[in-house]
């Protein structure tokens, strides 16, 4: 027995070694994996614009607590600015190459990158553009460039945008479904589609209002740039006369029809290469690792601080897709302390969320203001509770593309009485007490049970009234005229008050530098999120490794899996919400 328990315990000693062995070994790679690798920049080299890995504005930086690993990305769109900003000055990049844009970036994330295009082309290097069809947006951000390509038998599109909206009142009455809704803004249309089945006239009117305003500053940067009036470019989409490459070179949309060789050529040309040879084309990414992060003058002793707030607002520690209350108050917090630090500019990308979670971010930029400068600057998004979180900065800045606004709050309750009931199954309720019992699914409604959800819905609604109020120094009935829901564009928010000025990172940026007249600065990116050892081995691609997220949108595929994850917002919508009305998507 002696013997079998030593072979048992050697056996078990052999097996625990090589588990510990191969995780150490995936550690090891992923350190080696995630850490940088030069990319050696020719003479005569071109920046490819890559943008279809690029998701958001802060690719973030990652503690994990579990062991002493730390990891920064760089592969947001922050990291794509630097990279055109530090190609501007590098003697080996001569251009910059749009091929084939595709990407999930908002308008005014566009905005900004057309902004940086602009200013490179300024030292006297080119920007080019080939597609094999065009999109509206992707052609937004082509119409930056100097020379615009497009494939002979490519789509273009150019016919003004719309938006669509699904409706839920007759579905659950038929299946017995339903949820209630408990809600303060008369234009609080997250809710409405189960309600109704059709807009409200108060929707029709602010979302008509929103897609002018956002139309109408993208064509106004297209006239600029294409230099074709506003007046012609609304006839062109309102006639639909641009439909074929050819037309819309008549129409001098873009410079020429050609196939990607031809794109490549004329690349050459410029370059001052034989059409035999090939030139270098270095992926924007790939520079941005390893060229454009250094590119920051660190002998600036001062710092302006950028804190990320991008995603839904909620609970917990957050990540880059999601504002969480532990990274957003622990990276104010971490910035107000640092002395090197004169200011804050707080980026906000963020359609709202919890209402509770918002208020606490609000607090701790309230404690912050009272030490150094808060300024805000708006992304695509920055409505509901991410315009709680903006309200009470020292300075908002917003694109004229921005959708902020919708102040207002609600609550959801799914029922599913009437399901159940038409299935045999009952409930009942024992309690101690008349209001004892919490919500359930599977009962109607209750008047007293409504009546108190409604007094809460009222109770924050009044708050996020009167933080506004105090934050952009307006009387509560002020505000609640501009409120109840509705949304807003950046160019109308700001004629109504709820933002300063028109304008991106940088102008919000340099406002900072001079309200604390800093000379020299260099920024510092925040928050930085907190992981733990599971993340990390999810992280390495292996099918056993790989979390049930990464799966389920393998199999799913991106377009089901985007439902689901709309299901899911639903039903994580537990408390009282401050979000935008409902599922913006230009098309």
């Amino acid at each position: 027995m002696k013997f079998l328990s030593q072979v048992a315990a050697t056996l078990v000693g052999i097996f625990m070694f090589s588990v510990l062995a191969f995780f150490g070994l995936l550690i090891v790679g992923a350190v080696i994996g995630s850490s940088s690798h030069d990319t050696e920049v020719k003479p005569n080299s071109v920046i490819e614009l890559d943008l279809s890995t690029v998701t958001v504005d802060y690719a973030g930086k990652f503690d994990y607590e579990d062991f002493d690993y730390y990891e920064a990305n760089h592969d947001g769109l922050a990291d794509v600015l630097a990279a055109i900003h530090a190609a501007k000055n590098d003697v080996n990049i001569k251009g910059i190459s749009i091929l084939n844009d595709n990407s999930n970036l908002g308008m005014a994330q566009y905005k900004a990158l057309r902004a940086a295009l602009q200013d490179f082309t300024r030292s006297g290097k080119f920007v080019m553009a080939y597609a094999n069809s065009l999109s509206q947006k992707e052609y937004y951000l082509n119409s930056a460039a100097q020379e615009v390509y497009l494939n002979p038998l490519g789509d273009f599109e150019f016919k003004g945008m719309s938006t669509e909206l699904l409706f839920f009142k007759d579905f659950q009455a038929q299946y017995g479904i339903k949820m209630e809704v408990i809600r303060h803004g008369k234009y609080k249309s997250a809710v409405e589609p189960f309600l109704e089945n059709k807009m409200s006239p108060a929707n029709r009117l602010q979302t008509e209002a929103l897609l002018h305003s956002v139309w109408d500053a993208v064509v106004a940067d297209i006239a600029q740039s294409r230099k074709i009036s506003v007046a012609k470019l609304n006839e062109i989409a309102q006639n639909l006369q641009a439909q074929t490459p050819e037309n819309a070179k008549a129409l001098h949309l873009i410079d020429q029809v050609a196939y990607e060789d031809q794109y490549h050529a004329a690349i050459k040309k410029k370059l001052g290469i034989a059409a035999g040879e090939e030139y270098t084309a270095i992926p924007v990414l790939d520079y941005a690792e390893t060229n454009a992060t250094t590119a920051s003058d660190y002998t600036a002793k001062s710092k302006i601080a950028i804190v990320y707030a991008q995603g839904e607002i909620g609970r917990g520690e957050g990540d880059v897709n999601t504002v969480g209350e532990g990274s957003m108050r622990r990276a104010l917090q971490e910035a107000r302390d640092d002395q090197a630090i004169k200011a804050i500019v707080l980026r906000v990308d963020s359609p709202g969320g919890d209402a509770l979670t918002s208020e606490l971010i609000w607090r701790e930029i309230e404690l912050t203001k009272k030490i150094k400068p808060v300024i805000v600057s708006m992304g695509n998004y920055a409505a509901s509770g991410g315009y709680y979180i903006s309200c009470n900065a020292d300075r908002i800045f917003a694109e004229n593309s921005t959708i902020t606004g919708s102040i207002g709050v609600f609550g959801l309750l799914p029922n599913f009485s009437g399901l159940t009931n038409k299935m045999g199954i009952h409930t009942e309720q024992v309690s101690t007490h008349q209001n004892a019992a919490e919500y359930s699914v599977f009962q109607p409604l209750t008047p007293a049970y409504a009546a108190q959800a409604q007094k809460g819905v009222e109770r924050v609604y009044n708050a996020f009234l009167s933080r506004v109020a105090a934050g952009r120094k307006m009387s509560t009935a002020q505000v609640d005229s501009l409120a109840q829901g509705r949304v807003w564009s950046g160019a109308d928010a700001k004629k109504q008050g709820l933002v300063d000025e028109i304008g991106g990172l940088n102008a919000a940026l340099a406002y900072a530098a001079k309200i604390t007249k800093t000379k020299e600065y260099r920024t510092q990116n925040f928050p930085e999120y907190k992981r733990d050892f599971k993340a990390l081995l999810g992280q390495l691609g292996l099918p056993f490794l790989s979390s049930k997220e990464t799966l389920l949108q393998e199999q799913l595929g991106p377009e089901n899996y985007q439902v689901i994850q709309q299901l899911r917002k639903v039903q994580a919508h537990k408390g009282i919400q401050a979000v935008l009305p409902f599922d913006i998507q230009f098309h």
